[in-house]
């Protein structure tokens, strides 16, 4: 596993002294060893390491990253350029059209928002290949907690997106008056037309972000 090298260390260094992360660590290894685990170890922090916390404008928060060969790499709801778009990015791209008019990529690769601001956070960050879901209850939870949590104490304002219902389990963590919190149903194609279509989220950022004079994100995810 990569380590956490820029601001984030300071908020989370306790995480890694305590006993579930120790067990953590050691489960995640030994799974490496066993099993076909993604991302890759290098990219488990990708968040982190794209987006600081000093840069953190806002947090989409995902469950756990793909499961099928060559799609994750660190970021929720990304994929490598050469991957095809997974069907709740599509939904993604979808509402970001209709809501700010942006033309629908070619690629899934959201590096660019990254780099902006846009904290990608699973909530589980590794899975095991094919099997959507098999490292919840290992501990990354416990940890990506302690990362939201990092992030809700910020003193400036901060847009949280919580699509589905995992995601707005955390909503009860974030309690700081200087943020917006937005929740919607998940962009998948189960639900995304129960409410995530048309719920405008990216507008309604970015509306936030100017109204405290912050940079909006230039949501444009551009062909490759």
């Amino acid at each position: 596993m990569s380590a956490i090298a820029n601001d984030w260390l300071e908020p989370l260094s306790a995480e890694f002294k305590k006993p579930y992360y120790a067990r953590l660590y050691k489960t995640v290894r030994e799974e490496y060893n066993t099993h076909e685990i993604f991302p890759a170890p290098d990219d488990i922090f990708a968040a982190f390491e794209l987006t600081p916390l000093s840069q953190v404008k806002v947090v989409i928060l995902g469950q756990d990253p793909y499961h099928n060969v060559g799609q994750a790499h660190g970021l929720c709801f990304s994929v490598k350029p050469d991957v095809e778009i997974p069907p709740s990015l599509v939904n993604i791209y979808q509402e970001l059209h209709d809501d700010l008019g942006c033309y629908i990529p070619n690629n899934g690769y959201l590096v660019k928002w990254a780099k902006q601001g846009v904290l990608l956070l699973n909530t589980v960050l590794t899975v095991r290949a094919h099997q959507a879901n098999s490292h919840r209850g290992i501990g990354w939870e416990e940890f990506t907690d302690a990362a939201i949590q990092a992030v809700n104490r910020l003193d400036r304002p901060v847009v949280f997106l919580l699509w589905g219902r995992p995601a707005q389990m955390k909503r009860s963590m974030l309690d700081n008056p200087k943020h917006l919190v937005l929740t919607a149903p998940h962009p998948s194609p189960l639900s995304a037309s129960r409410g995530f279509f048309g719920s405008r989220p990216f507008s309604q950022a970015n509306a936030f972000l100017e109204a405290h004079g912050v940079k909006p994100i230039d949501w444009q995810i551009e062909n490759r």
